[in-house]
């Protein structure tokens, strides 16, 4: 127990460091590195559009909003709640990490944020989930930076992935015999689960891609079990008129016999994820998007 505090400081002094040592003169502009997730990634990063965030929509300083009719198995039991997810631009500064306080600075680079945010009602209490992930502006398909808590009457669970430019790590601290508080490595030629509604959103759909990609189970869970890689396929067709209420895109991802995950999104930018439903249960279906500037001022 004597090194907890410094196991939970390991990320912001590991990235600490790394910035500090790299940090850009004052009459140079801050240059973007790649995330060593995305230079193992290179094999698919054909089929996806770079640019997919990069246009003028996400420069109005709002979020887009949208909120979905889900349900998700918990004890055995099928339970019905509203799920949101945030989509917004932010400029994150290289000291922190983090959206920045200060426009004025000289580390400043664009990210796009994804929050996932739910409260589950169950039969003794409620279950609440929150997962934000964040992706550099113009690299839609590598996570740069990951934080996902659960919190219920049993305790909290804390996940953190960082892409420092060096490692790709998961921290983590669960109330969970077995688990507790501590770090592990990842792969770096991954996919979140958690992450598909956006990241998939920015595939070349005209092209219908059909490929084959790693994908790391869900995350937005109260524990910390061993990671599960999965060796998936996706695909890409057009979708039934009766799949969606407007033209879409079905994206299907076999993760293994008799666990396929399917996606449909708009045909129309920014190809909003529309529905839902994966193989252990869990449905979105869209029940309205809006854009808002949620954050008081």
């Amino acid at each position: 127990m004597s090194c907890f505090p410094l196991r939970l400081l390991m990320p912001t002094l590991l990235v600490g460091l790394l910035v500090g040592s790299c940090h850009p003169a004052e009459d140079k502009p801050v240059k973007a590195r790649t995330p060593v997730s995305a230079q193992a990634l290179q094999a698919v990063m054909p089929y996806f559009d770079q640019n997919w965030a990069m246009r003028k929509l996400w420069e109005d300083g709002l979020a887009e909003v949208a909120t979905y009719d889900a349900e998700r198995v918990i004890y055995k039991k099928k339970r019905t709640f509203e799920y949101t997810q945030i989509t917004v631009k932010e400029e994150f500064n290289q000291q922190f990490n983090v959206k920045t306080d200060d426009y004025k600075r000289d580390d400043l680079f664009p990210v796009m944020k994804i929050n996932q945010f739910c409260s589950i009602p169950a039969d003794e209490y409620p279950y609440h989930y929150l997962t934000s992930l964040f992706f550099r502006r113009d690299q839609p398909v590598s996570l740069f930076k990951m934080s996902s808590s659960s919190q219920e009457w049993c305790g909290n669970t804390f996940k953190s992935i960082i892409d420092d430019g060096v490692n790709f790590e998961m921290w983590y601290h669960s109330y969970w015999d077995g688990q507790g508080d501590n770090s592990r490595d990842l792969r770096r030629d991954i996919f979140l689960e958690d992450a598909l509604p956006y990241t998939l959103r920015a595939l070349k759909f005209d092209q219908k891609p059909s490929f084959q990609l790693v994908v790391l189970d869900l995350q937005q869970t109260n524990k910390v079990t061993p990671p599960v890689y999965y060796q998936a396929h996706l695909t890409t067709a057009e979708a039934p008129a009766a799949d969606a209420p407007e033209p879409a895109w079905r994206v299907a991802v076999t993760l293994a016999p008799g666990k396929e995950n399917v996606y449909w999104f708009a045909k129309n930018y920014p190809n909003i994820l529309l529905r839902q439903t994966t193989w252990d249960g869990r449905t979105l279906r869209l029940k309205s998007t809006r854009r808002y500037a949620y954050w008081p001022k």
